[in-house]
């Protein structure tokens, strides 16, 4: 227990959150018949909680070098439990939303202190073994959540995917109080509030546009308003980033052409990997007619490739730098959307699994590796907060890429359908349409919007994959610890909040 026991508390939380990021994909049909939710809301109950986890990460975990890691991560765990309970009892669409908010909230503040806190127990080589079997879980949360929601939907409905979260937690909560030392950073450092709200305010302005222009349009007021909102609060973070002494993120950093390079692939992978999936789960369900179990089971293929290439790829990538991994896997990753495009109304679920299984690959690869890429970038004494920067763009990138996909899905529907029959059969709601529109007609619309969003994901995969193989390359000698290709391993002394 001494020697396992913070690792198997810590892989607890980690994975209840990060399945929480798409376990709700195959619900979502179901969702939005129950709660009476329209597309936008369906949107917001993904975006809710990656965006609040991508916002509020670098800034809690500052928080927690001085709170305490120990402390912060177990509040998170109880406010991440109260949030899923609100969830299962939601009413109305708002209401979920909100809750999914706070679970975001509550896994900013696990997430925040994973690494620290397993950095802080282990050291040599039970810290490389203990990195690795995190990665894997985490690897593993994001590829099994429709499979995972798919059962408990189909099973004792939608609400038990955030009921389940309960005994976890209580758990996790337990293992944590009882096996894992406190531990704190520098308890000098100030907390960069100001970045912290303006981050935050840039993120959601900048996805609340993109939701806004899918309902509006691009030329709309309101949305060219929310996109200006987004440029000046970015100028602010910008701003307050400079002036700070401890800021969440150093601007300079983007000077270094393999740091943004291996950014702008965080920000790619999770948008072209899995942002598409929910989308992809509503024309399962409702115009193909598969249960939510089957529905899940289809993205199954992805989750068997991403295990199967991650696992064999820690021994057999090991040394191959991480432009040839990060780089080569967003390549695939975009090749695998390119061959999930060409549907129609006569296509099946087995059009996807070819692109499926790339996209699984191209995942395996990029997973393990980037994160290592990432700190490889950067100075030693800026790795955590090159790790912290990684798993942020990394979900903002999710919120991004479902906002930004559902606007495209919608706006090639509009090409055949009328705007608010569009919306609606995007939103799950195929059934209320079929009495006005013949099944062909609801069939070709759906694939056509899924075709062109599958388009730009990847589009968007390949252009990041090729900036990476071009940007990153390996250091004349990389930091302490710190390898191109594999899990990047921690330091006590780095600023854990930036982790």
């Amino acid at each position: 227990m001494r020697t396992w026991g913070p690792l198997t508390a810590v892989c607890l939380g980690t994975f209840m959150l990060l399945i929480d990021v798409t376990i709700a994909v195959v619900a979502l049909p179901d969702m939005a018949r129950s709660l009476h939710a329209s597309l936008s809301d369906l949107q917001w109950v993904m975006d809710g909680y990656a965006l609040a986890l991508a916002a509020l990460l670098l800034g809690i975990g500052a928080a927690a070098d001085i709170l305490g890691r120990r402390q912060v991560h177990v509040v998170g765990v109880v406010v991440f439990a109260a949030a899923s309970l609100v969830c299962g009892l939601a009413s109305g669409p708002g209401m979920l939303v909100a809750a999914r908010g706070v679970q975001g909230l509550g896994a900013a503040a696990m997430f925040a202190t994973t690494l620290p806190l397993l950095g802080s127990v282990y050291q040599g080589r039970q810290r490389s073994v203990a990195l690795g079997v995190w990665g894997a879980v985490s690897g593993a949360a994001a590829a099994v959540g429709p499979v995972v929601g798919g059962l408990l939907t189909d099973g004792p409905g939608w609400r038990w995917i955030f009921y389940v979260n309960l005994p976890v937690s209580v758990a996790a909560v337990w293992l944590t109080l009882k096996v894992v030392p406190e531990s704190h950073g520098s308890r000098e450092r100030r907390v960069d509030w100001a970045g912290t709200v303006t981050f935050a305010a840039f993120a959601g302005a900048l996805t609340y546009g993109a939701v806004r222009a899918g309902q509006e349009g691009w030329g709309d007021p309101g949305t060219l308003g929310t996109f200006a909102a987004a440029v000046v609060a970015l100028l602010c973070f910008l701003v307050a980033e400079q002036r700070s002494a401890d800021p969440l993120l150093d601007p300079r950093l983007f000077l270094k052409p393999a740091f943004s390079g291996v950014m702008v692939g965080a920000l790619a992978f999770n948008a072209a990997a899995f942002s598409l999936m929910a989308y992809d789960s509503i024309w399962l369900q409702t115009m193909l007619g598969m249960s939510p179990v089957r529905g899940g089971l289809v993205f199954l293929w992805l989750s068997l490739a991403s295990f199967v290439v991650a696992a064999a790829g820690g021994r057999l990538l090991h040394g191959v730098p991480a432009r040839i991994t990060v780089g080569g896997g967003l390549l695939l990753i975009g090749t695998g959307q390119f061959c999930m495009t060409g549907l129609d109304a006569g296509s099946t679920a087995s059009a996807l699994v070819p692109g499926l299984i790339l996209v699984g690959i191209g995942t395996g690869l990029v997973a393990p590796g980037i994160a290592g890429a990432a700190l490889a970038a950067v100075p030693p004494e800026r790795s955590g907060m090159a790790g912290g920067a990684v798993n942020t763009f990394r979900q903002l990138g999710y919120a991004l890429g479902i906002a930004g996909y559902g606007t495209v899905v919608t706006s090639r529907m509009q090409d055949t359908l009328p705007h608010d029959a569009a919306h609606a059969l995007a939103g799950g709601a195929a059934g209320a349409l079929r009495g006005t529109f013949s099944e062909h007609a609801l069939r070709t619309a759906f694939a056509s919007g899924l075709d062109s969003a599958a388009v730009l994901a990847g589009l968007t995969a390949t252009a990041a994959g090729a900036l990476v193989v071009a940007l990153v390359r390996a250091p004349k000698s990389a930091p302490s610890g710190v390898t191109n290709s594999g899990p990047a391993t921690l330091k006590e002394e780095t600023p854990a909040h930036h982790r």
